[in-house]
């Protein structure tokens, strides 16, 4: 080598003595042994190692169980103690009205405090229509059954096609209740337990509720008031109220379909009047396009890969 060339560094590839302190294969697999023993599947090694001493035996320290265990992905959830599994939330995608409902059920304050009333809400999810509603006393199942009833009635949908979303309430999950949705081939699908926003449609429709000018927050007198006020409510939202989620129609106008017409128009005035005075527009007119499709809890591209990766 020249005087002045720099020499390769060696000290990757220099043999070097193995530690005298490294474990070896036998005493791994001896730990290995030992920590997924029922009797030690579920202590930490601060606890293991000592009561192996206990019993006269010694097979390395606490730190070198940590860092074996480290190494076989091991140190967690050894024994009943599983990791947790990752629920994905139930997705569902719609085109038009009656392929969705989603139902809850809200508190209503009554004459006096402690005393409530409770809402029970069938929304579409296509068109956002209130599609059943009552105000009991209490929470069962029976009462919920009523409702679906109804609802399915007052729709005509007869035997179609029909998925029910809600949380995890008892009212929801009721055997009675899910039988009844069985018999009638509607297919139930929940929220995942304690996740307050996988039905959000539900949720902010009681938000706009209990938002509104007229609401009595102060309760309601009677059970008959609530139902009243309810179906004040009930009319103005489905029928008067210009919902932003559906680009300013009312739900019935998207639930019958008139709103694409009434969009369309829409369009059309807003074209004109941009001819008119091409000055004052500085963009193009505002977006009338009526929505084609509605997901509700839409999965994430690494959660379509998770599902598609499950057997």
């Amino acid at each position: 080598m020249a005087e002045g060339d720099v020499k390769v560094d060696q000290r990757p590839i220099v043999e070097r003595p193995v530690p005298k302190s490294k474990l070896s294969e036998e005493e791994k697999e001896e730990i290995l042994t030992v920590v997924t023993q029922e009797e030690y599947a579920d202590l930490p090694p601060t606890q293991i190692v000592p009561k192996l001493a206990d019993k006269g035996t010694y097979i390395a320290s606490e730190s070198t169980f940590y860092r074996v265990l480290r190494g076989e992905n091991m140190q967690h959830h050894r024994g009943r103690s599983q990791k947790p599994e990752r629920r994905i939330p139930e997705s569902h995608l719609v085109t038009l009205p009656n392929q969705v409902w989603t139902w809850d059920i809200t508190w209503l304050g009554g004459p006096v405090k402690g005393l409530f009333y409770r809402l029970y809400l069938i929304l579409d999810l296509f068109s956002r229509k209130v599609v059943g509603w009552e105000v009991w006393e209490t929470e069962e199942a029976k009462h919920a059954e009523t409702l679906v009833k109804k609802a399915v009635i007052n729709e005509r949908i007869q035997g179609a096609p029909l998925v029910l979303h809600s949380d995890n309430g008892s009212p929801m999950k009721a055997e009675t209740f899910l039988s009844l949705l069985e018999k009638m081939g509607i297919q139930s699908s929940f929220s995942r337990p304690r996740v307050s926003n996988d039905n959000p449609y539900s949720e902010a429709m009681f938000r706009t509720l209990k938002y509104r000018p007229d609401f009595p927050h102060k309760g309601f007198a009677s059970l008959e008031e609530a139902r009243q006020w309810a179906q004040q409510f009930v009319h103005w939202y489905n029928e008067i109220h210009l919902h932003s989620g559906l680009n300013f129609v009312t739900p019935v106008q998207c639930h019958k379909g008139e709103h694409v017409a009434i969009l369309e128009k829409r369009k059309d005035v807003y074209e004109a009047a941009k001819a008119r005075h091409p000055e004052r527009w500085a963009r193009g007119v505002r977006n009338w396009t009526p929505n084609e499709q509605v997901a509700l809890n839409p999965m994430r591209d690494e959660e379509q890969t998770e599902v598609l990766r499950k057997p």
